[in-house]
């Protein structure tokens, strides 16, 4: 017989052997229960003591012999229902912990190709619906012309449109492989300056990407920074080139 929902509910193995042979035996002395359970006789007596703490027991005293009976099996409702009620008590102080986290800044390192790979990935499951890029430079075609192709098509897909502010020395490559639809738009920053770190915005997420032979990448989530870089990127895609 298949007790797992017991365990489900919080209920040991050996709570559920000694209520299982409760069920069976009816009112029976522990004696009975050590050896239908083939447990310890320290474990029945825990076991015991914690179903009555939890109303699946009741025991009754006949001389100086306590005799066990389980109780109506329709009662693990009522528990389940008791455990519910006081989790909902508590629902409130958990979800003002988690909203106390939402402003908490966390922040993940990556390294190397592949890393900057599952950055830019957690990135496109970031929610929001643009996605802002700021300072790519060559530099970062490392990652492949095949590959960024392929990432931009899955932000394209989920409806993200894409405002792409690259350095002057990804205008050509941008020319032959840029990404041509709709949700896609593409600018260059002033000539000259080529900074080898990369910016990207989506929802209060921003990813860092330093462009060097061994890449390095940091993905910071904090909406107030992620704000901040957003009205930064704003100022510079207005004045940059098209």
């Amino acid at each position: 017989m298949d007790m797992s929902a017991l365990e489900d509910i919080g209920l040991t193995n050996a709570e559920i052997k000694v209520y299982i042979a409760l069920l069976e035996m009816g009112a029976t002395k522990t004696g009975p229960i050590i050896e239908k359970s083939g447990l310890q006789s320290s474990v029945v007596y825990s076991a015991l003591s914690k179903l009555l703490e939890k109303g699946l027991v009741s025991s009754v005293r006949e001389g100086k012999i306590t005799v066990y009976l389980a109780s109506d099996p329709k009662n693990i409702i009522d528990y389940i229902d008791e455990k519910k009620s006081k989790l909902n008590e508590i629902l409130p102080l958990l979800a003002a912990k988690q909203s106390l986290a939402k402003n908490r800044t966390d922040a993940v390192l990556f390294r190397g190709i592949r890393g900057v790979k599952e950055l830019l990935l957690e990135l496109l499951d970031a929610g929001g619906k643009e996605h802002h890029t700021m300072g790519s430079p060559l530099e970062s075609t490392m990652l492949g012309s095949a590959w960024w192709l392929s990432y931009h098509k899955k932000r394209a897909a989920k409806g993200i449109k894409g405002k792409l502010l690259f350095n002057e020395s990804l205008k050509e490559w941008a020319k032959k492989f840029g990404y041509h639809d709709r949700n896609t738009e593409i600018r260059f920053m002033a000539k000259g300056f080529e900074p080898l770190t990369e910016m990207i915005i989506r929802n209060d997420k921003v990813g860092l990407i330093i462009w060097t032979e061994k890449p390095l990448g940091i993905l910071v989530h904090n909406k107030a920074l992620a704000y901040s870089w957003e009205t930064y990127f704003q100022m510079d895609w207005a004045n940059a080139k098209k």
